[in-house]
């Protein structure tokens, strides 16, 4: 007898590879990494989370507003939205930090692993692309069930993402060695 727990997780693992094989990459290919500059030079380092704190919010606020329907069809926007947003901010962190906004796949895959608590090691491995995967399928499906209710789910979409991307951009500051508040650097 398969326990349905036993098997959720063997679907999450099974999902996360393929994500971590591919969807990573693309979402990371498609962000443009000098606009990203711009916001951070324009707005501040801080401004610019709160941006995509917002755009991550309300991607969620739409996927529960009407209940399974709207999850349904919402959700996987979602998640890709999230993903991006998170991107973005680990980016323009890292921007901040170091003064460069080029930034490589595998040193930004390496501090989107630390910035969950993976060990990285020297090297990106196929593990940790997929240890990322499943802590952000995991992070994203605890959610799910409660986005089943329409109006509340908004609420809850939003509220989730908003301080989803809001957590995660101070795990990688401290990362980064950011404490606090910064200022808007001026170039």
């Amino acid at each position: 007898m398969k326990l349905p727990f036993k098997q959720a997780r063997i679907d999450i693992k099974q999902y996360a590879e393929k994500l971590s094989h591919d969807g990573f990459k693309q979402i990371f290919d498609h962000i443009d990494q000098f606009n990203i500059k711009k916001g951070v030079d324009k707005m501040g380092l801080d401004k610019f989370i709160n941006q995509c704190a917002y755009l991550a919010a309300g991607s969620g606020a739409i996927s529960g507003s009407g209940g399974i329907i709207t999850m349904v069809v919402g959700m996987p926007v979602d998640f890709v939205n999230l993903i991006t947003q998170q991107f973005r901010v680990t980016m323009a962190i890292m921007y901040y930090s170091r003064g460069n906004y080029r930034i490589t796949f595998e040193e930004f895959m390496g501090l989107v692993a630390a910035s969950f608590k993976i060990e990285a090691g020297v090297a990106m491995t196929k593990t940790v692309m997929e240890s990322v995967a499943e802590k952000l399928l995991l992070a994203f499906g605890v959610r799910t069930a409660e986005r089943l209710i329409p109006v509340v789910g908004a609420v809850i979409g939003g509220t989730a993402n908003y301080l989803f991307v809001k957590r995660m951009a101070d795990s990688v500051k401290k990362s980064q060695g950011i404490v606090g508040p910064v200022e808007i650097k001026v170039y």
